[in-house]
């Protein structure tokens, strides 16, 4: 099997917001689904017995070869990976999608305009950033297989709409 490759650090502020928000639901003992930030999209994670080899069908882990922030959300909703609830809180509700577009895709500039949002409503950004950090090391420590690609990423879907 072939190992992912490290995602981009900000997948793991995307993560955390997802945990933050409730996002992540684990259907079965190998199964979880993680709604997107927007509503729109729900994405499908597996797993196998050992947790080691992992699945998932958002666009960055099928189409990039990176763990993309669904697995990570997964990883962190089932202690795989410890986190810090606290310092993922400020991270509720962010708008991923719409900042993602809005920076086309520079991950990094999204991730300072939301640290900075956070830090102006009272939050410790540092404090967030070195989680974030603590994070993306244990990560990259487990060396996770990818699995096969299975299903193809979710259509948008008309429902949810970050105005909501």
């Amino acid at each position: 099997m072939t190992e992912w490759r490290p995602p981009p650090k900000a997948k793991v502020y995307e993560a955390l917001s997802a945990v933050a928000d409730g996002r992540v639901r684990i259907v079965s003992g190998n199964e979880a689904r993680v709604l997107s930030s927007d509503g729109t999209r729900e994405y499908t994670v597996t797993w196998d017995d050992a947790g080691r080899l992992y699945t998932s069908n958002d666009n960055a882990s099928y189409w990039q070869g990176y763990a993309g922030y669904p697995i990570i959300a997964v990883l962190l909703t089932t202690g795989a990976i410890g986190y810090d609830p606290a310092t993922a809180a400020p991270l509720a509700g962010v708008p991923w999608r719409r900042l993602n577009d809005r920076f086309r895709r520079d991950y990094d500039a999204a991730v300072a305009a939301v640290v900075r949002d956070v830090e102006a409503q009272g939050a410790d950004g540092a404090a967030i950033a070195a989680e974030a950090d603590r994070i993306y090391g244990q990560l990259t420590a487990l060396k996770l297989e990818r699995g096969p690609r299975k299903r193809p990423p979710p259509k948008a879907r008309t429902g949810r709409s970050e105005r909501d």
